[in-house]
C-alpha cells in the first residue's frame, strides 16, 4: 500500500484550544498543528510565531482578541520554516525579530522552504493567495534579545541555546512565570521534524541550555502545553528520538547498509513509541534523510525542494 504523500491527505479540520497560561500569557495548540502563543507588554503584545498564511494568522489573531486589545509590537519567530514565518503580515508587527542564522536562511532557501512545506502540509495554507511573500525580520540578534514588558511584568528573553532544529531556533523564556516556549527545540507527544536538523548538538549541549532555564510551563513547537514534571518528560522524550535516529543510522552505516534500511531499523525502533503521534509518518523519511547526511559528513543540511522532497518520500515511503 502507497502511503499519501507526507500530509497531503490530511484535510480534516483540527480543534484549537486557547489557554491562559498566566496573567496576559496565551497558547493556542491544535491537535498536533504548529502552537502559536502571545505575551502582554503593559500596552502592547508580543506575538510568538505567525503560523502559515495571514488568513490562517487571522484567525488566531481574533481570538486573541477576544482577550486583549493591544497592538502587535514584536513578532517573535523562532525559526525560518514556512509554516511558522509566511503568516507575518497580518500581525501589522512593529518589530519582526528572529536570529541572525535565520535571516540568513530565509536569504539562502525561504522560497524553496516555501513550495516545499506547502506541498507537504496544504491544510495549513489556508487562502494561500494571501501570502505577500517571503517574511523578511527586522531586528535579529545572535545569542539574547530582551523585551522589557513594562508595567511590573518583567522581562521576555528571546534565547539562543545553540543548534537544533535549524541552526537559528530561539526560545521565548518569561523567567518570572518560568514559562517557556520553546518552539520545534522541544515537542510534548508529537513527533520532530529534522530534515534540517543537526542531531548530535540539538540532542547533547541545546537541549541541555533548554533543560537548564528550569521551565514550570513549556509550549513546545506542536502537542500539548506541559507543566511540572512533564516538562522534563517532553525534553527527555525530544532526546531519545533523537538519539534512537542517531544510532540506528550509525548502526547502518557501519555495517555497509543503505539510507533505505536505515529508514526501516529508525521506524522499527520508533514506531512502537512515537508511531502513533502528529506527524510521525510524515516526517521520518525527510528525518532519516538529514541524519544518513550528517552522519556521512555533510554539515549543514541540503535545501528541501518540492521535487527534492518526492524523491525521498518514493525512496522511503514508496
Amino acid at each position: 500500500m502507497v502511503k499519501p504523500f507526507a500530509s497531503s491527505a490530511d484535510l480534516a479540520p483540527k480543534s484549537q484550544t486557547l489557554e491562559v497560561l498566566a496573567d496576559g500569557v496565551y497558547a493556542l495548540t491544535a491537535e498536533g498543528d504548529p502552537n502559536v502563543g502571545a505575551v502582554e507588554g503593559e500596552d502592547f503584545l508580543v506575538c510568538f510565531e505567525a503560523m502559515a498564511t495571514p488568513a490562517a494568522a487571522r484567525t488566531w489573531l481574533a481570538r486573541l482578541r477576544e482577550h486583549t486589545d493591544k497592538p502587535v509590537r514584536y513578532l517573535v519567530l523562532s525559526h525560518y520554516h514556512a509554516v511558522r514565518v509566511l503568516g507575518a503580515s497580518a500581525f501589522d508587527a512593529e518589530v519582526i525579530v528572529a536570529h541572525d542564522n535565520t535571516r540568513a536562511l530565509v536569504a539562502e532557501r525561504g522560497r524553496q522552504d516555501w513550495e516545499s512545506e506547502y506541498g507537504r502540509m496544504p491544510r495549513l495554507f489556508q487562502e494561500p493567495a494571501s501570502i505577500p511573500g517571503l517574511t523578511w525580520p527586522t531586528a535579529t540578534f545572535s545569542d539574547r534579545f530582551t523585551i522589557d514588558l513594562g508595567g511590573g511584568r518583567g522581562d521576555l528573553e528571546l534565547r539562543y541555546c545553540g543548534r537544533g532544529h535549524t541552526e537559528g531556533d530561539i526560545v521565548a523564556w518569561l523567567p518570572e512565570q518560568r514559562i517557556l516556549f520553546a518552539g520545534d527545540l522541544v515537542e510534548a507527544q508529537a513527533a520532530l521534524y529534522t530534515g534540517d536538523a543537526f542531531h548530535r548538538e540539538w540532542s547533547a549541549g541545546t537541549l541541555d541550555a533548554v533543560g537548564a532555564l528550569g521551565a514550570e510551563t513549556l509550549i513546545g513547537g506542536r502537542g500539548a502545553v506541559v507543566s511540572g514534571e512533564d516538562v522534563d518528560a517532553a525534553i527527555t522524550q525530544t532526546r531519545d528520538f533523537l538519539r534512537v535516529m542517531i544510532g540506528e543510522v550509525e548502526a547502518v552505516q557501519v555495517r555497509g547498509g543503505t539510507l533505505k534500511e536505515a529508514f526501516e531499523a529508525v521506524h522499527t525502533a520508533l514506531a512502537p513509541r512515537y508511531g502513533g503521534w502528529p506527524i510521525f509518518e510524515h516526517c521520518l523519511p525527510f528525518d532519516v534523510s538529514r541524519v544518513w547526511d550528517e552522519l556521512s559528513g555533510v554539515e549543514r543540511p541540503r535545501i528541501w525542494t518540492a521535487e527534492r522532497d518526492r524523491q525521498v518520500w518514493d525512496e522511503l515511503q514508496g
